[in-house]
């Protein structure tokens, strides 16, 4: 990503939670995205990458999937395009364990 950024490869970047290193590896990306005054989307998981948006400097979109809704006891809820971050604990996942069990291969 220093690289790209470096190279004036991007107009801003898009971060994977799951790809870019968890919540550690997001916060140094960010910090690099900001030294380079790029903005910050997000790709997938936007149940944990909505809080994280929310502490980022430079934020741009948050990508939105619901594919994790069948699972979940409360999923995350968009409200006039914008996404609410739960005052839950933690990252506010709940897993439904009836749902997760009909897609466990045992």
């Amino acid at each position: 990503m220093a690289a790209a950024l470096e190279a004036d490869a991007s107009d801003f970047v898009m971060l994977d939670l799951d790809r870019i290193g968890g919540v550690t590896g997001w916060q140094r990306a960010a910090g690099l995205a900001a030294a380079y005054g790029r903005e910050v989307s997000s790709h997938l998981f936007p149940e944990v990458s909505a809080h994280l948006m929310a502490a980022t400097p430079g934020r741009h979109w948050l990508e939105y999937v619901d594919w994790a809704n069948p699972i979940l006891q409360v999923p995350l809820v968009v409200k006039d395009g914008m996404a609410v971050i739960p005052d839950r604990p933690g990252n506010g996942l709940a897993w439904d364990n009836e749902a997760v069990a009909k897609y466990r291969l045992a």
